[in-house]
């Protein structure tokens, strides 16, 4: 009896001991894509199916010309916007209104999403977007998700850097042109680099029109504002002024140029500037007391301030170090009590390629480093305490490799002053092996991470198109109760809930009401020739029912949101019945919601 006891004892001693190193063997080798457990923090980084995710993710576009709307943590893309680009998904580029904004536009390269502020924190109603390509700044209303405005951008070439007055509100947009540009049209003159301006240009975030351009004898390429509503930054990394790569990297430091607004609205005030091409243009070059330039190495590009309000940090590309510059010191430098170098109170050494800063809002930063491939979390203050120390202990506490060539990355709330330290998403521009092979152009790869504990922690890859450059994340009690189920009725003057035909000569205008199944007129009859107005409006109350609107062989195909308006105008040139059909599955008989469109030849 003894002897079974004794031997049973064992059998089970060893089969707890053979699960424990099976599940050890397990932990070891679990990859961070298999590790989907909340964090020690708990920190929940993972969405079930029915839930909802915590923040939204702005996405700039890139070439596609459109944000993306991401659901963090999830990493679920829950809408496309289109802005700068033709969607035949939506109608956007077909319609008459998005036609009326985009003049004809139909590319882009969008790459910074911004959103606006009240008192240093985003207030959920509006983002903005540049178009580097064609020189224009587009707004979008987030109670809708769509564009309401675009701006050109006179005098300026390759617009990148974008951002929104923090402090009281956003009241003023800054642009900057990377591009260095003449404003000659001889040859002589565009031959001259000393026709050649750099240009920050202001815009009125409400009336989206340009306010004012400071023009500088340098680049101008990313762009921050400060909490105070003070000031705005730019990094210059072609301080040479070269056209060519070799004279752009002559020298081993460039600037991050600061620009005063009071003295700006004081200008403006006392009419004090010159008018190019129709737009109040004051120069800001170097020894203007509008500016300030504070040298950076080497060929900086990304500047960002950190959420307290203290510090603006640039990093050079060419240099593996981050320029930590104390904006409380900015005054006395503006005022000639100090020199602007010495505006720099830290530059530590964190890596090869540092392009770009986010923050946790616990006094720690984490830069990209796009040569190293990481993102590297460092801390601020002690950057300070140990700049020009010999033997100084390096403030770098965790270092990350990411997948691969990281540009930007963006924590979660970070450009505010509510950063709350729980996500970061790097913005890697090369996917190598992570994502099945596509072909030669391949995904990029966005990249979740976990910054909530010392250690940082790879959460998730993401697919995406090409070149999404910038992101923002936004917690999702700021955006979703201002977001809209329905267009308000009266937003479009040609809102209808009737039913009409009517011909002026060769034009011939038809509202049309759309409930599913049917659109309200069952045959639209025109002559060869006539210019044909469409106006379409959704009359179904429930939130997702959607309603499309194509026509066979006319290239025509747009959809309309509940309670929406949305319209467009064509020359009848092929006679011929064509088929008007919903595109947008609404209803068991949505096969048969359609009209016919009659054109009778000439």
């Amino acid at each position: 009896m003894t002897m079974r006891i004794n031997k049973r004892g064992r059998a089970w001693t060893l089969a707890v001991f053979v699960l424990v190193v099976f599940g050890a063997l397990i932990a070891f080798y679990r990859t961070p894509d298999d590790s989907f457990a909340d964090s020690k923090s708990g920190l929940r980084d993972k969405v079930l199916p029915g839930e909802l995710d915590d923040y939204y993710g702005f996405f700039s576009g890139g070439h596609s010309g459109e944000i993306r709307i991401v659901g963090i943590p999830s990493m679920r893309v829950m809408k496309r916007v289109p802005v700068f680009n033709l969607d035949s998904g939506s109608g956007w580029g077909i319609t008459n209104e998005s036609k009326a904004l985009l003049k004809g536009q139909v590319v882009g390269d969008t790459h910074h999403v911004q959103g606006s502020y009240v008192d240093g924190t985003y207030d959920g109603k509006f983002l903005w977007v540049n178009d580097k390509s064609n020189n224009k700044l587009a707004r979008i209303r987030t109670d809708y998700m769509e564009v309401d405005a675009i701006v050109e951008i006179p005098n300026s070439q390759g617009t990148h850097g974008t951002f929104p007055q923090r402090y009281p509100q956003t009241d003023w947009i800054i642009t900057n042109s990377e591009f260095r540009t003449p404003y000659a049209t001889d040859l002589a003159g565009m031959s001259d680099k000393a026709n050649f301006h750099g240009v920050h240009t202001i815009t009125d975030a409400h009336k989206m029109e340009v306010i004012a351009q400071v023009t500088t004898s340098v680049n101008l390429d990313l762009a921050a504002t400060g909490y105070r509503g003070k000031y705005s930054f730019a990094t210059s990394y072609n301080s040479e002024g070269g056209v060519t790569l070799s004279e752009m990297l002559a020298k081993d430091s460039d600037y991050l140029v600061v620009f005063n607004w009071d003295r700006i609205k004081k200008r403006l005030a006392d009419g004090n500037f010159e008018t190019v091409n129709g737009v109040k243009m004051m120069d800001g070059k170097a020894g203007s007391d509008l500016t300030l330039y504070i040298p950076v190495p080497k060929n900086p590009h990304g500047v960002n301030i950190s959420p307290d309000g203290k510090y603006a940090i640039a990093s050079g590309k060419v240099s593996p170090t981050a320029t930590v510059v104390a904006l409380d010191k900015l005054d006395d430098a503006f005022a000639g009590k100090i020199q602007p170098i010495d505006c720099v109170v830290a530059q530590p050494e964190i890596g090869l390629g540092p392009l770009h800063t986010t923050y946790d809002g616990n006094g720690n930063a984490f830069t990209s480093l796009f040569i190293d491939s990481q993102i590297v979390k460092w801390n601020i203050q002690a950057a300070i305490d140990g700049y020009k120390k010999p033997g100084a202990k390096s403030p770098v506490i965790d270092r990350l490799d990411v997948h691969y060539q990281v540009g930007h990355t963006m924590a979660s709330m970070a450009e505010t002053k509510e950063a709350d330290g729980n996500f970061l998403i790097s913005l890697n521009k090369i996917s190598k092996d992570r994502f099945l092979n596509v072909g030669p152009l391949k995904p990029e790869n966005d990249q979740l991470v976990d910054i909530s504990q010392k250690k940082m922690r790879l959460i998730k890859d993401e697919p995406s198109y090409i070149e999404p450059h910038d992101c923002i994340i936004v917690r999702r009690d700021i955006i979703e109760p201002l977001v809209k189920d329905r267009v308000k009725m009266d937003e479009h003057p040609n809102f209808t809930t009737e039913n009409s035909i009517e011909r002026d000569g060769k034009k011939v205008t038809v509202r049309l009401t759309a409930n599913a199944p049917v659109f309200g007129i069952q045959e639209v009859a025109v002559k060869q020739g006539d210019e044909v107005t469409f106006y379409v409006t959704n009359n179904d109350e429930i939130p997702d029912l959607t309603h499309g609107f194509a026509i066979s062989n006319y290239n025509i195909n747009f959809v309309v949101g509940p309670y929406q308006t949305k319209s467009v105008t064509f020359v009848a040139d092929k006679p011929g019945l064509y088929w008007i059909y919903c595109t947008n599955f609404c209803h068991a008989l949505h096969l048969e919601m359609r009209l016919r469109f009659l054109v009778e030849a000439a």
